[in-house]
């Protein structure tokens, strides 16, 4: 069954803490969504060092311990979109099953975890991201501004973005 065809049957997507046992299934997310709408853009260089910190389940369960927290949008025991936050003020990784985007599932899984940066840092000011290119508009639809050119750092392509979280758009 398509992901399509799993929303229809279900429209109902849960939003919470990624759970203990989910590692790989969040990582699979990850590298599939990464190879087929990043991977094009980066430099062999840069597609390993991605994998290199995003592939591993044991490595984002480690990175769980160094003040971060991973979200999962979950529909019938499936990880479709995942985000990870360090200090709670920085989006280390943001994916969302690529049949999905742009049906609303990264919108609410970003909220939900704006949430719970507030709650975890209430004067929180600014939450950064080091967006891929291709993902810049999407960033800017929730709240995020430019705040500088195109970089690469060990072949990773990003475009450093901000967001003020006063100025955080209702939605």
């Amino acid at each position: 069954m398509s992901s399509n065809q799993m929303m229809k049957a279900d429209q109902t997507v849960i939003y919470r803490a990624m759970k203990a046992s989910e590692e790989q299934q969040v990582c699979d997310l990850v590298v599939r969504v990464f190879h087929d709408f990043v991977a094009p853009l980066y430099s062999p260089e840069g597609i390993q060092e991605f994998l290199s910190y995003a592939a591993d389940p044991g490595l984002l369960r480690d990175r769980l311990l160094a003040n971060r927290f991973v979200l999962v949008a979950e529909l019938q025991g499936r990880v479709l979109g995942a985000i990870e936050v360090r200090n709670s003020d920085h989006v280390s990784l943001f994916f969302v099953d690529g049949e999905l985007q742009q049906k609303g599932i990264g919108k609410k899984l970003w909220r939900t975890a704006l949430d719970t940066c507030l709650a975890n840092r209430p004067d929180l000011a600014r939450i950064t991201v080091h967006s891929s290119p291709n993902a810049v508009e999407a960033y800017q639809r929730l709240g995020f501004q430019v705040e500088g050119p195109e970089q690469t750092v060990n072949g990773i392509r990003f475009v450093p973005m901000a967001l003020a979280v006063g100025n955080v758009a209702g939605g």
